[in-house]
């Protein structure tokens, strides 16, 4: 009996402690919160106007002409104003000058020079090259193109400064390798598309991938401003070194690894990846995102249904519309870079995170959690667990059905009670 009075006296402290932290929603606490935002805003994002509003910004664009991105978050921890170009944004290229090429077995196409290429035909065995010089802009506009390889990317770029894969419009395009990828000396190209320099994936028509590995791998940068992206993979569907980034477009996939995935090996302070529109749907063995920076989150719509959800070593949510299924953590800040401080950040949007039974968390933070704004809807034994501080500011939270004000630390039990039970005060050594 003294046992279980002690364990349950234990259990009511530490989930004193946990509301105490996480609880209350007073004006001071706000105006230290937005004080502490704008002071990263200003840090980190020049088209910051304080307001924490959606605002557009002019920049000049490394394609020599202005650009203009409508979207982003003000106090965003990325700077969304520099981040796409008018080239990016276009959905339809020149084709004025273009040259035109048509595709046939067994024979690559190769491209070497600055310039719009519009590809047509269906071909067996048969790869697009890019081998151009690095300052060379090279748009490839495919309008009905259909490649099936045993083991080499249906489009490998080599060199250039950057390779726009356009989709004409009302085109559907198909691209896929059914075999093992054969690597290409020392390169182990082990994607349909498969890009050593920075690539922008965008149209008005259809993509629709198949691999043995990965879909769409990029060495440098990966920017999707439009098009519907199809990509069944057995590795991740979209990866890159530095960064995705996507402000339109409709991604669908099915993956046994990753839906998008930014990571260098050898650097730890790159990896980002930014959401400002479209859509992502994604069916995932692993995790639906996960960047190794910052994820950030404007708009669009992202729904995943996987082993894991979002994660990153930074998570800022700031619109959109998040739909998380998983198996075992939801939302996850996580350490992966030295860079930044585990930290998740929510300022708006709805999220929805339904969670499986047993050890899984809602929104597991390893660090600090900020709840500043957005409409949550958590159904989970578990909606959060972080280890440093948490501060609730405002918007609306559901959990299991239930509106609260508190962020309860490790909330144990059922759907309906808080605890072991109905009115159990839970376990303790589980109160993490």
């Amino acid at each position: 009996m003294k046992q279980k009075i002690i364990a349950a006296v234990l259990s009511a402290l530490v989930l004193s402690a946990s509301l105490a932290a996480c609880s209350g929603n007073t004006s001071e606490t706000k105006s230290d919160n937005t004080a502490q935002t704008q002071s990263v805003s200003l840090n980190q994002n020049a088209a910051s106007n304080g307001s924490g509003e959606a605002t557009s910004a002019e920049v000049t664009s490394a394609d020599g002409a202005g650009a203009v991105y409508t979207g982003g978050y003000a106090n965003g921890k990325l700077n969304t104003a520099e981040m796409f170009t008018e080239r990016d944004l276009k959905q339809e290229a020149d084709t004025s000058d273009a040259k035109e090429l048509t595709l046939s077995d067994g024979k690559d196409v190769t491209v070497t020079e600055d310039g719009v290429y519009v590809i047509t035909g269906t071909a067996k065995n048969a790869s697009i090259i890019v081998e151009a010089p690095d300052d060379a802009k090279v748009q490839l506009v495919l309008n009905g193109v259909s490649i099936t390889n045993d083991a080499a990317p249906a489009i490998y770029v080599k060199s250039a400064d950057k390779v726009f894969v356009t989709t004409a419009d009302g085109s559907e395009n198909a691209l896929t390798v059914s075999g093992t990828f054969t690597a290409d000396g020392d390169t182990n190209t082990d994607a349909v598309i498969y890009s050593k320099d920075d690539l922008v994936l965008n149209g008005k028509g259809s993509l629709n991938i198949s691999s043995t590995d990965n879909g769409i791998s990029g060495k440098d940068d990966i920017k999707i401003t439009g098009g519907t992206i199809n990509i069944t993979s057995v590795a991740d569907a979209i990866e890159a070194n530095d960064s995705i980034a996507m402000t339109d477009g409709n991604i669908t996939v099915t993956t046994d690894k990753d839906a998008l995935h930014a990571e260098n090996d050898e650097d730890d302070s790159v990896g980002y990846i930014y959401i400002g529109g479209g859509s992502i749907n994604a069916a995932t063995g692993s995790d639906g995102i996960q960047a190794t920076t910052v994820l950030q989150i404007d708009n669009g719509t992202v729904t995943v249904n996987g082993s894991e959800g979002l994660e990153a070593t930074y998570i800022q949510i700031n619109g959109g519309t998040i739909n998380v299924t998983a198996a075992d953590d939801g939302i996850n800040a996580s350490n992966k870079s030295t860079a930044y401080s585990v930290t998740a950040e929510f300022n708006g949007g709805e999220i929805n995170v339904d969670m499986g039974q047993g050890d899984t968390d809602a929104i597991d933070v390893n660090g600090d959690l900020y709840i500043n704004g957005g409409t949550f809807n958590i159904n989970a034994q578990s909606p959060f667990d972080y280890d440093g501080a948490c501060e609730y500011n405002g918007g609306t939270i559901y959990v299991n059905g239930e509106l609260t004000d508190d962020i309860t630390n490790q909330m144990m039990g059922g759907r309906g009670g808080m605890g072991g039970g109905p009115g159990g005060m839970g376990n303790p050594d589980e109160m993490r």
